[in-house]
């Protein structure tokens, strides 16, 4: 082994060297810097929802244990299907599991340069020189040596250590990112079938009102070659039909672009459910009610959040890191070794040969590298504390959103589901009345009309509602286990 030229400790014996590498592990131990994880103190976080009231009528009043799994509140099979082939198969999921085996493999890379190093060889050499003897000419010999070396750099002031804390804070902040990937890849996935469930259902509207118009214009045609009406008249239902018909190719279109994008985020070819979801089902909505968490615990769940909140500890550690490593090292190196003449001898009667070593670094002039690498990193905190900041104000606002959006839509959809029947029931009648001649095409053209806008509307708002459902789960950190995501890791 090199033998260092500063601060030599073979001279020491045995016992005092071991002692004073025990006062120097302690002292390591003692300069280590906890690190703080951030806290939502950094945004105003309010006491209550600023629409709760409304919330609790249009969510629902007590009953909510937990929003792990939002999605069976629907009570669709299919739905439950889907999202669970999404969490096992979805890409990005994959991506986020990698970064966080990732993350985990060098948190245990950190974790080792805790640890003394521990190196092995062996070697065998020959060589050869000429004898000094007349006749006998050159002479060979054999070396064989085997031996053992150890390494251990004395963490002082607790850079190595901090390095492990940012590393095991980026584990956490990994982890809590594939959390947040699988939210997200759930709701897509809900969003996306409950848009196809929308798309059919307002694809079967327009189909029902095209047949209605069909009929209405074939009971026109009849009384134009009766001479009852004009061929205004006639070419005027024409147009509504043909215009509904037009409607039929984008709805279909919708529904096929849904399937496939439910099938990539399933991680299969967009044509695969094709057959799985062919048939027509209604739009689900979720039957049992929802209590509303408190802005704080929202914040607490929301995993999105808690990332930004390791990141945050992971530089705050990367901060200690730099600054410890303007500071002194200490170095504790020995190596053992055996040599012999035969590879027999090394197990018996070779010789041996010990040494035990110190070394002591600090750097002295750097050209203002070290403080530099400190101010990059507290600009690194600093960065990440206001990326914490606003994962919080993003996180409120989403909550807000979907409430106002939820109550709104809510509203919308009484208010239409009472416009579609009279909307029905006036066509019905018009129709009616016109077939004995007592109102004129126009009527019957304008109710026809009203009839598919809102049915047409209706349909849309009953997607809007369960989409609405399934952002405020999203935004209320619903989808995950924070328990079964972010593990600890064991330290030295």
């Amino acid at each position: 082994m090199k033998r260092p030229a500063r601060a030599v400790l073979a001279s020491r014996p045995p016992v005092a060297t071991l002692v004073a590498a025990c006062m120097l592990a302690v002292m390591a131990g003692c300069a280590h810097v906890d690190v703080r994880t951030a806290d939502s103190s950094v945004a105003d976080v309010p006491a209550a929802w600023s629409v709760s009231a409304a919330a609790s009528d249009a969510v629902g009043a007590p009953a909510d244990p937990s929003l792990a799994r939002w999605w069976l509140r629907f009570d669709d099979p299919v739905l439950a299907g889907l999202v669970a082939d999404a969490l096992r198969a979805n890409t990005t999921v994959a991506t986020a599991a990698a970064a966080l085996r990732q993350s985990r493999a060098l948190r245990d890379s950190a974790a080792a340069g805790l640890l003394p190093t521990l190196t092995g060889s062996a070697s065998a050499q020959r060589s050869s020189v000429d004898s000094t003897q007349p006749g006998v000419g050159r002479v060979g010999t054999n070396t064989f040596q085997a031996g053992l070396d150890a390494q251990w750099e004395l963490d002082l002031f607790g850079g190595k250590r901090s390095a492990l804390d940012a590393s095991e804070a980026t584990v956490r902040a990994s982890a809590a990112s594939l959390a947040d990937a699988q939210v997200s890849v759930a709701a897509e996935v809900a969003l996306e079938y409950i848009a196809l469930r929308g798309a059919q259902a307002r694809l079967v509207i327009a189909g029902d009102n095209l047949a209605t118009q069909q009929e209405t214009l074939q009971i026109t045609a009849w009384r134009n070659q009766a001479g009852l009406v004009t061929s205004l008249e006639l070419e005027q239902a024409r147009a509504a039909a043909e215009q509904t018909a037009a409607l039929v190719p984008t709805l279909q279109a919708s529904v096929d672009q849904a399937r496939h994008a439910l099938a990539v985020l399933a991680g299969q070819p967009p044509a695969a459910l094709a057959v799985r979801l062919g048939g027509v089902a209604p739009v689900p909505l979720p039957g049992d009610a929802l209590a509303l968490r408190l802005p704080a615990d929202t914040l607490r769940q929301r995993a999105d959040v808690r990332a930004a909140e390791h990141q945050v500890g992971a530089a705050q550690a990367r901060v200690h890191q730099a600054e410890a490593a303007r500071l002194p090292s200490l170095s504790i190196g020995g190596s053992l070794g055996l040599s012999a003449l035969t590879l027999g001898a090394l197990t018996d009667g070779a010789s041996v040969v010990g040494s035990l070593l110190g070394s002591v670094s600090l750097p002295v002039f750097d050209g203002g590298a070290g403080r530099a690498q400190v101010d990059a990193q507290q600009a690194a905190l600093e960065q990440a504390q206001s990326a914490y900041r606003a994962a919080v104000l993003q996180a409120l606002k989403d909550v807000e959103d979907a409430l106002v959006a939820l109550r709104g839509d809510r509203l919308r959809l009484a208010h239409l589901a009472n416009a579609a029947d009279a909307a029905a029931n006036a066509a019905l009648l018009a129709r009616q009345r016109y077939g004995s001649g007592l109102v004129d095409f126009q009527t019957v053209l304008e109710t026809q009309r009203t009839q598919l806008g809102t049915q047409d509307d209706l349909a849309s708002v009953r997607a809007d509602v369960s989409s609405d459902h399934v952002r405020l789960y999203k935004a209320l950190g619903g989808g995950w286990e924070p328990e079964t995501n972010i593990s600890r890791a064991s330290t030295p």
